[in-house]
């Protein structure tokens, strides 16, 4: 029967869905639209306030609910609007709210749509989990909020208050605590807490809403942990809201009632795999299965890489369907047949990491690596120390590129002292090894020289001559690093001259790399540039993009030392473009900030852009928890401390926040943006230049140090109309097609 209005409600981080679902109503050609998405979403709640808004607009309202018992109406049944809100006279047009139509209620409201749509003056706004299937259906899918992105390293423990509120999930959860709580406000103590409920909860407005209440009882880094792998715990919603919507248990019930038992078993087995694994890791393919678990919200689209979609069960159906996959005692065999899916995975990619291959399994690995994580958990709760250190050994070069460097170092230690003696000692040699290399890429050249010492003498009973050089090379890497140059130079030496002899190209172009920096460091540039040549020409051969940039790295180095900054520039870029496809996180953040002392020596227009990358390297740095060379880091502040001392201060601060907030994609574009150097002697712009307007000349600056219309208008107290006017007159008569040649042709007057 016809429902009275609910009492008005404050929508958060809906303001598109808003905006487009009035117009859909107003559009005079439109019959039926139906808001989707999965429970606890807020679809009716949009709903509803959708017609309080546009409900003045037309002859008559109605509000039902579709589960309520008595029938259905006719149009002329359908009872007056609420107080109009605009001055126009309304339309003849009648506006139905039919509200949950799901499981027992879905086909009878199919039937009455048809026969109500039937009537052209009837609008029907209908809210449902999938979408009805009636002829002229137009579909407004709702999703979660937005959540606060993931927390990698020590930098995101002390989460932005300030950036976090304006994060959808985020502000509604704080307007919920309030409510709860009125002293309750968003500090630098909780704000990583409360970034992680969201999270754990995925943005789900109602899981939200029911975690805000809870602050009463607990504090938010309290409540986070109650809440990490069962999130059905919540409860205490209101005691008129339906029953499904007072806690998460039963609002999961309630989103799996009707399943078959096919699609409950995969809804099962899905339930143990961390977000964001791909169909082809799980073993699956678009079969019907996962498309009706995709249609019901009981599977989730989180993301896409190199065209494949990652999904995720969402919270609080996994936890629901986990408890009962453990109450049916399918969970271990579940559990094993995850871990077993993902060792098989990490071991098929091996090959791929040395070849042509190298970025996409790279990045598909990037983008399994929870689940492996997880494999790795389940191996060591079974004591499978052999596979779990498969799978370690098998994770360098990912765990490099992804910058996991304190955990991968972790996971070398326990594997080694859970496995123990049982363990082959050629493998506790290898896991020694492995442990070298993090700790190095952590910055603690001394640690990394120790356990490789260790890998060595565990490798000797072995007798495996070419693991032992592939440990000899990295040794010397350590103790360059360590700075040791004339140790690095005996031990690379035999290291690469064992590694010729065996064939093993990779290892020999890395043992050539390190050998060149070792070189360098001894003032002998021309055997180092020589040795260097090698390195890069093998990398090249055998299509090691991660090996090749770093390589350039030194190529880089020693150009300078040549007062060579074009062949720097070329070979920077070229690294940058390498770390960029892999979407390396480990030596990205040296890489940006060489690049970026190569602007401020090349070119000094570009100081926002400079200050930039500066941020986004040390702000990427931070998050893999590596320290650096006291001498580096020097260079790096003494840097900064000359950008703010010849910046104004706000831009300085305001580029320097740009570049914290830059991921690894932003940061490679804005360092490939920046305009090559030149070696123009004259310091005027050149003859084509001069006919310029002074105003001109100035916009053409601040264009070229990476500066938006809405910085420059601010910067020269003008319009920003004004501004795009003069951009376009600087770009006609430099003859340039963008922003990024203008900078390039204001890059050759100094």
């Amino acid at each position: 029967m016809p429902q009275t209005l609910a009492p008005a409600a404050e929508l958060v981080g809906r303001e598109l869905e808003t905006a487009l679902l009035h117009e859909r109503l107003r559009d005079p050609l439109v019959r039926l639209v139906t808001v989707t998405g999965r429970a606890g979403v807020g679809k009716s709640r949009l709903a509803l306030e959708a017609v309080r808004e546009v409900g003045g607009e037309f002859a008559r309202v109605a509000v039902l609910d579709a589960t309520a018992p008595g029938g259905w109406p006719a149009p002329s049944e359908l009872s007056e609007p609420p107080a109009r809100s605009q001055s126009s006279q309304p339309s003849g047009r009648i506006l139905l709210l039919l509200d949950d139509c799901d499981h027992e209620a879905r086909p009878a409201a199919a039937r009455a749509l048809e026969a109500l749509t039937a009537d052209p003056r009837v609008v029907v706004l209908a809210t449902s989990v999938e979408p009805l299937g009636v002829y002229g259906e137009l579909l407004l899918p709702l999703a979660p909020l937005p959540v606060p992105g993931p927390r990698r390293g020590p930098a995101s423990a002390a989460a932005d208050p300030h950036a976090l509120q304006e994060v959808a999930s985020v502000a509604l959860f704080v307007r919920r605590a309030r409510e709860a709580d009125p002293a309750f406000s968003l500090t630098l103590e909780n704000a990583a807490a409360v970034a992680e409920i969201c999270r754990l909860l995925g943005g789900l407005p109602l899981a939200l809403e029911l975690a805000a209440r809870r602050l009463r009882l607990f504090p938010p880094h309290l409540l986070a942990s109650r809440l990490r792998g069962r999130t059905t715990m919540l409860s205490g919603g209101p005691a008129n809201a339906p029953a499904r919507h007072r806690s998460l248990a039963a609002l999961a019930e309630w989103s799996c009632r009707g399943l078959d038992g096919a699609d409950r078993e995969l809804l099962g087995q899905l339930s143990v795999y961390e977000p964001g694994f791909g169909l082809w890791a799980a073993g699956l393919s678009a079969e019907a299965a996962v498309e009706t678990l995709l249609d019901r919200g009981l599977l989730a689209v989180v993301g896409e890489e190199q065209g494949e979609l990652r999904l995720a069960v969402p919270e609080p159906v996994r936890s629901y369907a986990r408890a009962e996959l453990a109450g049916s005692g399918g969970e271990a065999a579940a559990l094993d047949a995850h871990a077993e899916r993902y060792r098989s995975l990490v071991s098929g990619a091996q090959p791929g990491l040395r070849g042509t291959d190298q970025a996409r399994v790279l990045r598909e690995l990037a983008a399994e690596g929870a689940n492996v994580i997880a494999a790795l958990r389940r191996l060591r709760e079974r004591g499978d120390g052999e596979a779990a250190a498969a799978v370690v050994l098998g994770c360098r070069l990912p765990w490099l590129a992804q910058g996991r460097l304190r955990e991968g170092l972790e996971w070398c230690d326990h594997t080694a002292e859970a496995g123990g003696a049982a363990l082959p000692e050629a493998v506790r040699a290898r896991l020694a090894d492995l442990s070298g290399v993090f700790a190095l890429a952590l910055g603690d050249p001394q640690e990394a020289v120790r356990r490789h010492r260790h890998a060595l003498a565990l490798g000797k009973n072995v007798g495996d001559r070419r693991q032992n050089a592939l440990v000899s090379a990295r040794l010397g890497a350590a103790l360059l690093e360590s700075g040791d140059p004339a140790g690095a130079r005996a031990v690379l030496v035999t290291a690469l001259s064992a590694l010729e002899s065996m064939g093993v190209t990779g290892g020999a172009a890395s043992a050539a790399a390190s050998l060149a920096a070792a070189l360098r460091a001894d003032g002998d540039r021309r055997r180092a540039q020589e040795t260097l040549d090698r390195a890069v020409e093998a990398f090249r051969r055998i299509r090691d993009g991660r090996g090749l940039a770093g390589a350039l790295r030194t190529v880089a180095a020693l150009a300078l030392e040549g007062d060579e900054p074009d062949r720097a520039d070329r070979a920077l870029r070229e690294s940058l473009r390498l770390y960029g496809a892999v979407g390396e996180r480990t030596e990205l953040p040296g890489m940006l900030e060489e690049f970026a002392l190569l602007l401020m020596r090349t070119a000094p227009a570009q100081r926002p852009r400079t200050v930039r990358l500066l941020a986004a390297a040390d702000t990427l740095r931070a998050e893999t928890g590596a320290e650096v060379a006291d001498e580096w880091r020097s260079a790096a502040e003494r840097a900064r401390t000359e950008l703010s001392a010849r910046m104004d201060w706000t831009d300085f601060a305001v580029a320097w926040a740009e570049g914290v907030r830059m991921a690894v994609p932003e940061a490679v574009a804005e360092a490939l943006s920046a305009p090559a150097p030149s070696h123009r002697p004259s310091a005027a712009p050149a003859p084509e230049d001069r006919s310029l307007t002074p105003r001109q000349v100035q916009v053409a600056l601040l264009v070229s140090e990476g500066m938006t219309n809405r910085q420059i208008a601010a910067k020269l107290d003008i319009s920003e109309w004004t501004v795009v006017n003069h951009v376009r007159q600087v770009m006609r008569r430099l003859g340039c097609s963008s922003r990024v040649q203008v900078a390039g042709a204001v890059g050759r007057w100094a």
